[in-house]
């Protein structure tokens, strides 16, 4: 059982891009939408005290607490043993509860598919023998490692353990994630300033909300359904000339 977790230097990042052109030929990202992206923050305020310039490198942290998995109706949205947060596309009815719960706008819904998606830490691809996700591997700058939290001679834990880090998290909503983020702290400060976490999206939908919005229209088609399933009997019994069957 491991504990995945991803850290990304702020102060190496380019704003490239090459990590969010590989998730998307990894994973065949939909148009339009993204698992990960690198957004560039422009500096303020004026010579000399301007604040310099940043990145918002993200993807879905992957969080202890994640209010995703709270929001799911259905138990799609679920954390594994191995730290990551996944979807199971099967059980995913389309409602996009997770998606409006994720306070930092890492799922989407899939246009085609109708089910959510979003960064799995390439789930697929490490099963399957890679090191590491797509992401870190393109990475020209080294700004990103991925590791395992529960092996303590592991690069990324010497990393997180001897230097200064920080989490996109506030007093308010702090969901426990695994992204980390190195480098001066001005750079998570504009992150925040720029992408406020906002609390009332981590709330979990009240009941009632579901029940209209999913159970009586789902009821409602199967009893559908089954009243059509009972015409169409009745009409073909008609046609062949047998007499209707009675329940």
């Amino acid at each position: 059982m491991a504990n995945y977790a991803m850290a990304i230097d702020l102060d190496r990042c380019v704003g490239c891009g090459a990590c969010v052109m590989a998730c998307k030929a990894e994973w065949g990202v939909a148009d339009k939408h993204r698992r990960d992206w690198v957004i560039p923050i422009q500096p303020e305020g004026e010579f000399p005290d301007a604040i310099e310039s940043t990145f918002y490198v993200g993807l879905c942290n992957h969080c202890d607490e994640p209010s995703c998995v709270s929001a799911c109706p259905t138990g799609a949205t679920y954390k594994d043993i191995d730290g990551r947060v996944l979807v199971e596309s099967d059980l995913c009815i389309g409602c996009g509860y997770c998606v409006t719960a994720c306070p930092y706008g890492a799922r989407y819904l899939n246009p085609e598919t109708q089910k959510v998606d979003k960064c799995d830490f390439c789930k697929t691809r490490m099963d399957a023998g890679a090191k590491e996700p797509a992401c870190v591997e393109v990475c020209i700058s080294d700004a990103r490692m991925f590791g395992d939290l529960e092996d303590r001679h592991s690069e990324l834990w010497q990393k997180l353990v001897h230097h200064d880090t920080r989490r996109i998290a506030t007093e308010e909503v702090d969901l426990k994630p695994n992204v980390y983020y190195l480098g001066d702290e001005h750079h998570v400060r504009q992150i925040l300033a720029h992408f406020p976490l906002k609390k009332e999206l981590t709330e979990p939908p009240q009941p009632a909300q579901v029940w209209t919005r999913w159970i009586l229209p789902l009821t409602a088609a199967a009893i559908g359904l089954s009243f059509s399933g009972q015409a169409l009997a009745f009409f073909y019994q008609l046609y062949k000339g047998e007499p209707p069957t009675e329940e």
